[in-house]
């Protein structure tokens, strides 16, 4: 069942389906995770609902442009209707294409890629496979995911994600492999004395080595994940 839920940001709306994925809150803490430069050219991989592109959209003046890309068809269409409903359409783009098959007229065009990828190992929920497209590496790997962010993003251009604590060697090796400079680090958890369960990490194309590290972000509503 579709329903029409406030982002508390302004008079901004989004649409999300409770029988598809619904977005977290890791979704906002990456949307916060960054700030926006000027006439910045925005995309979303792996949007979904369109949460993060329309958060950061919200939040920050200097955005151009934000494009999304969802494979899923009823989800990319339901990011349609999003920026429908709040008379963005001249702002925000939606693309329903998978981040292996982006169009070539998309290589550097971005200034600002984000991304809350797949990042199960197994093909866990099997019984819906929307939700395990959503949440397992079944269609899109790391590596991938990297190699579309390389073409698609400006020389000097950054890229933020989310992703397991866990897997964060695997990450900077991954982004190291594409070009990618890992500039800035923050590890999230549940609460205050929890193990971190995610990272949020930002790098540039083309970057300088020399990573900043913040302090532990708590999420509260992960309670002790």
């Amino acid at each position: 069942m579709e329903v029409i839920e406030r982002l508390l940001i302004g008079d901004y709306r989004i649409i999300q389906d409770t029988s598809l994925y619904r977005f977290t809150s890791d979704s906002v803490l990456l949307a916060r995770f960054l700030r926006a430069g000027k006439r910045e050219q925005v995309a979303d991989f792996c949007a979904g609902s369109g949460v993060v592109g329309l958060h950061f959209f919200a939040e920050n003046r200097g955005v151009e442009h934000v494009t999304l890309f969802e494979m899923q068809p009823a989800l990319a269409a339901m990011s349609r209707r999003t920026v429908e409903l709040n008379g963005l359409g001249d702002r925000f783009t939606v693309e329903n294409c998978r981040l292996q098959d982006i169009p070539a007229a998309y290589t550097e065009r971005f200034s600002l890629i984000f991304c809350n990828p797949p990042y199960g190992r197994d093909g866990f929920e099997k019984s819906d496979k929307g939700k395990a497209l959503c949440r397992s590496e079944l269609t899109l790997t790391l590596g991938e995911l990297v190699l579309a962010v390389r073409r698609c993003l400006k020389f000097g251009g950054r890229f933020a994600l989310v992703h397991r604590a866990d897997r964060l060697s695997e990450v900077f090796n991954a982004l190291h492999g594409a070009g990618l400079e890992p500039k800035k680090l923050q590890l999230v958890a549940g609460k205050a004395d929890a193990k971190p369960y995610a990272a949020l990490v930002a790098a540039v194309k083309g970057g300088k080595p020399g990573l900043e590290v913040l302090p532990t972000a708590v999420n509260a509503s992960r309670g002790g994940s």
